[in-house]
């Protein structure tokens, strides 16, 4: 009876490795037939595609919104991972496989670009990617803090020792967590935040420490900020955007990219596509 019911689980086994190789395989041809615009007789378009999209973390919410719609609209499946656009930028050179990178810095985005890999443009050269939008960042506590929000971060101080931890991102390799450490020097509070720093890997990861009660405020940004999801776990405010420099935000097509990539970047260009990124803080 053991030999039968172990003989069943290899069987089983064996079957779901068939079925990951045969859903491999299908992907592999039809991402190579349609970026050479050939068509593949009995695969119907949904289940011939499938893109993966590297996305940094401040869009998870906003892009998860886009990319239902997508798929609703195309039957294309798509599939999202988020991070910061740093270490995604880095993955990509080490071959992570994806089709469509959503930066929260568009330097990452032209530095692909000019190593070769970013897609090939028609007229020669490297494509660039577009820019989908600008985004903020915002000063963040959790929803039960009574402390004190204020565009210069007045509050906060005056708070002293009550602020023991603050979040950001990590400047080194996340666009927002070097936009939150760039205001707090234009405010004359590194100096004094450093020591109560808490860095998340992502943006994602410094705004849950601050909804979460592990550190008493931090810099978010808005577009997560904003969420429904987020906004019930903290309170908020918009810090002004003259305190750092653009967060210009762009996607580009990656050079092994299929034909309906294309399709989800112009997609994100639409005028229905740009108010859900204004409902979410971004700015043209």
């Amino acid at each position: 009876m053991q030999k039968t019911h172990n003989v069943m689980r290899q069987e089983k086994s064996g079957t779901k490795l068939n079925m990951k190789r045969r859903t491999w395989l299908s992907n592999a041809l039809w991402n190579t037939a349609a970026a050479h615009g050939l068509a593949l007789p009995g695969f119907s378009r949904a289940a011939q595609a499938v893109l993966r999209v590297a996305a940094a973390s401040d869009l998870k919410f906003v892009l998860a919104q886009l990319l239902e719609q997508f798929q609703k609209e195309t039957g294309i499946r798509v599939e999202a991972s988020y991070g910061s656009s740093g270490n995604f930028a880095r993955q990509i050179r080490q071959g992570l496989p994806v089709h469509l990178f959503l930066s929260a810095d568009e330097a990452w985005v032209r530095e692909l670009a000019r190593e070769g890999w970013t897609r090939e443009l028609p007229q020669g050269g490297r494509d660039s990617g577009t820019v989908y939008g600008t985004g903020r960042i915002a000063l963040m506590a959790p929803a039960s803090s009574t402390l004190a929000l204020d565009p210069e971060l007045k509050g906060v101080h005056a708070a002293g020792a009550s602020v023991g931890k603050f979040a950001i991102a990590n400047p080194e390799h996340a666009p927002y967590g070097r936009a939150a450490r760039e205001a707090l020097q234009a405010l004359r509070l590194w100096d004094w935040v450093q020591p109560r720093l808490v860095m998340g890997e992502n943006i994602a990861q410094a705004t849950q420490f601050v909804t979460t009660g592990a550190a008493q405020a931090g810099i978010t940004a808005l577009s997560l900020a904003l969420a429904p999801e987020v906004a019930r776990q903290g309170r908020f405010l918009a810090l002004p955007q003259t305190l750092h420099q653009p967060l210009r935000q762009r996607v580009v097509l990656l050079r092994d990219a299929p034909a309906p990539a294309q399709q989800l970047h112009d997609y994100l260009q639409t005028p229905a596509a740009r108010e859900v990124f204004a409902r979410y803080g971004f700015s043209e």
